[in-house]
């Protein structure tokens, strides 16, 4: 039997994008010839997850793992709901983010050569392609780490669609569970208004003052009428400010406040944001199809 040495099954991972074990079996087979241990995996179907590489994966499911006073929030990506909504691909998911919650990598690059019982966690997800026939990728992620006088709070909405880890410092989990929720569903983009950039306010407060100006106002109201608009903009983009999701006679930092706590940070992900989907008509899915 031929040797194989590790070099030759790191080559024949990167032309087919098949998990290690499958790259050394097929060299073992075929006694280290590298064109016919690709044909052996391509016959055998397993190196179809390079055929998908291409495609846009913008579905798929966030997930958050808490270990401690450690946490960690991550999406994860596939190209249909339907795979989205199967167990393997429950579990990659769950599995990542435990995993990640654990050893803190620093890039998602770290994140992929992290390892499982399988090799590393990129043979995870090469594994669960071939399996679901779409192209998968672990998008993004954000560790945390807390005191312990913070508490975390997370929430999950539509099985994942949006996911959101929140920390307070005080409180308690509960409250924090109820900010997670209320940042799901209205999006705020800074925790207070000391966070804005101030760019960002004299860009608002520029447009403001021309949106005045052109409505005809008297420059000597104008000043006090973009005061009140921006400040009511202010209030709509911080959660501090924001009127409570679930009690809208309080803002939050008055609830949370109430719980003897403080917001200090949120992130939250939205499954695909910011990635272009491909909208196909009915005859490029045709086509699509027939040429698949």
């Amino acid at each position: 039997m031929a040797k194989i040495s590790a070099a030759q099954v790191k080559e024949l991972r990167d032309k087919t994008g098949v998990g290690m074990m499958d790259a050394k079996k097929a060299l073992v087979e075929t006694e280290g010839d590298m064109e016919k241990a690709v044909d052996v995996l391509r016959e055998k179907g397993v190196a179809k997850a390079e055929k998908k590489s291409g495609r846009v994966a913008a579905e798929g499911m966030t997930a958050v793992a808490i270990k401690g006073n450690k946490a960690a929030i991550v999406e994860v990506n596939c190209e249909t709901d339907s795979v989205a909504s199967t167990d393997k691909f429950k579990a990659l998911v769950a599995e990542l983010a435990d995993k990640i919650a654990t050893e803190e990598p620093k890039s998602v690059d770290d994140a992929l050569a992290l390892k499982t019982a399988n090799g590393t966690v990129k043979d995870d997800i090469i594994e669960t392609t071939q399996v679901t026939g779409e192209k998968i990728s672990l998008r993004r992620f954000h560790v945390v780490e807390k005191g312990d006088d913070q508490n975390f709070g997370s929430y999950l909405h539509n099985g994942g669609q949006i996911g959101v880890l929140v920390v307070l410092d005080g409180a308690d989990e509960a409250t924090a569970k109820d900010v997670a929720m209320h940042v799901a569903a209205i999006n705020p983009e800074y925790v207070n208004r000391s966070q804005v950039p101030a760019e960002t306010l004299a860009h608002e407060k520029d447009v403001l003052v021309k949106e005045a100006l052109n409505e005809g106002k008297p420059e000597k109201i104008v000043e006090k009428m973009v005061e009140g608009r921006l400040n009511k903009w202010l209030s709509e983009i911080s959660l501090d400010d924001q009127e409570f999701v679930k009690d809208s006679d309080q803002t939050v930092s008055h609830f949370v406040e109430s719980k003897g706590g403080k917001v200090n940070t949120f992130i939250r992900f939205e499954v695909g944001e910011g990635i272009e989907k491909k909208a196909d008509n009915f005859v490029d899915e045709v086509m699509g199809q027939i040429k698949d």
